[in-house]
């Protein structure tokens, strides 16, 4: 696998490293102990699939509270989505950056999101599918978001005619600094 960092501290896409022939190719997708190495959470307790029928279906900002912060690696598998991660760490470096990045088959790449960060997509296509590793299992108590579109972040998303939101993330309130 090939880890490139983002501008978000703990953050990176993720390319396969295909090793092919006149079969076609084989590539690790996830290894523990290359996560590891780049210091990422290896843990997967969970693994999710979201299927997004229309074209700008926005999913997002979400983030779980202490202690049940998540790690999420997130691969498209169908369609196109733009997957973006948020720093909410008040302690980073890179405390409310942001960075985009499209997500395909075709290009098989994969976001990590780390602890602390929020994490959201929207589609670019009809019936997009995303699949995703998450570190811990969700636990609605501590759900939290932040809206696609606060004025505090300088969240960017790909122009949609439309954009196809839940109730929940349409109206996450104005993001409060921690005191």
């Amino acid at each position: 696998m090939i880890f490139e960092e983002t501008p978000v501290v703990g953050a990176f896409v993720i390319d396969l490293e295909p090793r092919g022939d006149a079969r076609g190719f084989f590539a690790r997708a996830f290894c523990r102990k290359e996560f590891e190495e780049h210091g990422l959470n290896p843990e997967v307790a969970q693994c999710n699939l979201s299927l997004s029928t229309e074209v700008g279906t926005l999913r997002g900002m979400h983030f779980q509270r202490a202690p049940h912060e998540e790690a999420k690696l997130v691969r498209c598998i169908r369609g196109a989505l733009w997957d973006v991660v948020l720093d909410l760490r008040p302690d980073s470096p890179s405390y409310l950056l942001s960075y985009g990045v499209e997500l395909t088959p075709q290009n098989r790449r994969a976001l990590f999101v780390p602890e602390g960060c929020a994490h959201g997509f929207q589609t670019l296509v009809r019936d997009t599918e995303a699949f995703y590793l998450v570190s811990s299992a969700y636990a609605p108590e501590a759900a939290g978001g932040v809206r696609w579109d606060d004025p505090a972040f300088d969240l960017h998303w790909p122009n949609a005619a439309e954009r196809v939101l839940s109730e929940q993330d349409r109206n996450w309130p104005d993001y409060a600094r921690p005191s």
